[in-house]
């Protein structure tokens, strides 16, 4: 059985995919102001990532909850395209008040998991939480990318996106899916 919590991380999780290729507006505590792309290929890596995140939140008060391998396993038999190896969730507040962060990769980026950070509802706890936790990542992975974050507050789709060495930026011919200033007249 899926926790009310996960369920709520997956639901947020598809709105935020959604919402990269039609403006919408948003509640700015919910607006992601920081995205990265951490490499965690092996289960040990999973696992180190949690740790590092459980560490960082439990010093603001927060904790994290993250779907099993198990609960992992059986979504994906419903379809290929809900295979991932990580879905986790930051949270302030014990009854899961505010989720202020969020951690999963998707089929077509497996071992490849997109951290994402809100401003929150308390700006500098989660500041000073993302500083903690970015820190402690890039120690542990060094070769973490920055995602490009649009003006709707959500992350490109994978596929329109390309890597370059500082990070990921949007395709120059998707460029008009995101409303972006002075690229949609260019790449149409």
């Amino acid at each position: 059985m899926i926790s009310s919590s996960v369920r709520r991380l997956v639901l947020a999780t598809i709105c935020a995919v959604f919402a990269g290729c039609e403006a919408t507006s948003q509640p700015e505590s919910i607006k992601t102001v920081a995205a990265f792309e951490v490499p965690l290929p092996s289960p040990a890596d999973r696992e180190q990532f949690l740790t590092v995140l459980r560490a960082a939140a439990e010093v603001e008060g927060m904790h994290v909850d993250a779907e099993s391998d198990t609960d992992l396993a059986s979504e994906a038999k419903a379809s290929p395209n809900f295979r991932m190896t990580m879905k986790a969730a930051v949270w302030r507040g014990s009854n899961d008040d505010e989720s202020v962060a969020s951690a999963m990769d998707q089929f077509d980026h497996l071992g490849q998991v997109w951290l994402m950070f809100s401003r929150g509802k308390d700006p500098a706890m989660v500041a000073r939480f993302r500083e903690r936790a970015m820190h402690g990542i890039m120690v542990h992975w060094p070769s973490t990318l920055s995602l490009p974050i649009m003006p709707t507050g959500a992350i490109p789709l994978h596929r329109d996106l390309v890597r370059t060495t500082s990070g990921y930026i949007v395709k120059p011919s998707e460029a008009y899916k995101y409303d972006l200033p002075g690229m949609a007249a260019q790449s149409r």
